[in-house]
């Protein structure tokens, strides 16, 4: 096992021996590490924190630390964490709370960058990317594939959709549409399909064809959301893309940002 003299590993944390903990690194008692996992220097780990395998954690990164809830009152709460994902420098994921589930969740090969930050009970999926000093606030929920850019605020128990997009310097305080296009250029909108992002995931021309018809009714035809829903109903009994859309808008609690 490698381990850096300067760092300090709490007896009953769980670190295999194919870890590699860095200088400075502090790794608390209620830890559980997959294998090869690495902590580059300077990391510390805290609660009941329980990642995957080939994690890496970068300089200064905090994961499993107390919420910034004041009603949390040490309760003893965690972080699940999947396989392959990527801590960057300055990184804050705070442990879940009682009140929220217990546990703030991150799936398999996200990319978590530069000094952002994922609130408690956070719910964060597989294959997504958050910019750097990206904030969620606590009770947010990130669906598969979604990216969430540089400098963004999202409210608290929002939920941005598979394969979303939002741009850098957004502030989310509605639900975002999945396979959206959503910026604060002017006002936070949504303004098309993120085209570029599905196709790098393996969408062709078919599956993109009924998602465009979709988003041509949710976001340039005279129909209010209602009335699109009615029409998109119609459509989603060919497309499981649609039908997800649908089911998205419908149990949006806060709105949707179109």
């Amino acid at each position: 096992m490698s381990i850096h003299p300067t760092a300090i590993v709490a007896p009953t944390a769980v670190v295999p021996s194919s870890c590699s903990v860095g200088p400075y690194s502090t790794i608390g008692p209620d830890v559980v590490l997959g294998e090869d996992c690495e902590l580059v220097s300077h990391v510390v780990l805290d609660g009941h924190l329980h990642a995957g395998a080939r994690n890496r954690f970068y300089s200064f990164a905090c994961v499993g630390v107390s919420p910034q809830d004041l009603k949390y009152k040490g309760e003893p709460t965690g972080v699940a964490m999947g396989d392959g994902n990527v801590i960057r420098e300055c990184v804050t994921i705070s442990r879940g709370t009682a009140g929220g589930g217990g546990t703030t969740h991150i799936g398999s090969q996200c990319l978590i960058m530069a000094y952002a930050h994922i609130g408690h009970d956070s719910v964060i999926g597989s294959h997504c990317i958050l910019a750097n000093a990206a904030t969620l606030a606590g009770h947010v929920l990130v669906e598969d594939y979604a990216t969430v850019g540089a400098l963004n605020q999202v409210h608290q128990f929002c939920r941005i959709g598979r394969f979303a997009y939002t741009g850098g310097g957004t502030t989310v305080t509605q639900d975002v549409l999945p396979f959206s296009l959503t910026s604060a250029k002017r006002e936070t909108h949504a303004y098309g399909l993120n085209k570029v992002g599905m196709e790098r995931r393996g969408f062709d021309a078919a599956r993109m064809r009924p998602i465009q018809k979709a988003y041509r009714l949710l976001l340039a035809s005279k129909l209010n959301t209602s009335q699109a829903l009615e029409k998109l109903k119609e459509e989603s009994i060919a497309s499981e893309d649609v039908a997800y859309l649908v089911d998205f808008i419908e149990k949006s609690e806060r709105g949707v940002l179109k």
